[in-house]
């Protein structure tokens, strides 16, 4: 068992790392919910503390490789004013972090638009722990349940790469790619939705 558990958290940490098109970890631990006799509470533990470090990790590598090596002087400016609005707000920004964390949707884009504000990864770390705890207790939870109940084939057959899955991680690179290029000075104290130049 312990082995087994090793194994999910060196996986589940390997996949919160991957920036774009991993499978969802909450998919990842339903399988596991179902295919191994293991405690709900011991693998959503486990998964989360797997996709926390992992996440902190991706958003670490947003602002060193991708903040501090690719982007220009006036993209890094331009999201300096969303750092500091954050900065403004720790509580509502560890709240939002919290509550997304209940969602099952993917949490790769918020980590990487948070790394490249380079702001300190402790604000969010706990609440996003917090939040992956229930949801994938709920689904582990869930998913053992469901086995039980219908034919383990019918369930475990579905592929990863769903149309919903694509559709998620398209919309991803596309948030991503909008947060660079909004002018989000003009945003915060105009209240226009703007456009960056290529060149500025």
């Amino acid at each position: 068992m312990l082995y087994l558990l090793l194994a999910v958290f060196l996986f589940i940490f390997a996949l919160n790392v991957v920036p774009a098109f991993a499978p969802p970890t909450w998919t990842v631990l339903s399988f596991i919910s179902i295919r191994f006799d293991i405690n709900f509470l011991a693998l959503a533990l486990i998964g989360a503390v797997a996709a926390t470090c992992g996440r902190l990790v991706l958003a670490k590598l947003s602002k060193l490789l991708v903040r501090e090596k690719f982007l220009s002087e006036g993209t890094r400016k331009n999201i300096d004013s969303v750092r500091q609005r954050i900065q403004s707000k720790p509580r509502f920004t560890a709240g939002a972090f919290l509550l997304y964390a209940f969602s099952p949707f993917p949490s790769n884009n918020l980590f990487i638009a948070y790394g490249l504000t380079g702001l300190n990864l402790r604000l969010i770390a706990l609440p996003f722990f917090m939040g992956r705890v229930v949801s994938y207790s709920f689904w582990a939870f869930t998913a053992a349940g469901l086995a039980r109940k219908i034919d383990y084939e019918s369930i475990a057959s579905g592929s990863f790469f769903s149309l919903y899955f694509v559709i998620t991680q398209i919309l991803t690179i596309l948030i991503l790619f909008a947060f660079t290029r909004l002018d989000w000075e003009a945003l915060f104290t105009d209240s226009k939705v703007k456009w960056r130049q290529r060149n500025k």
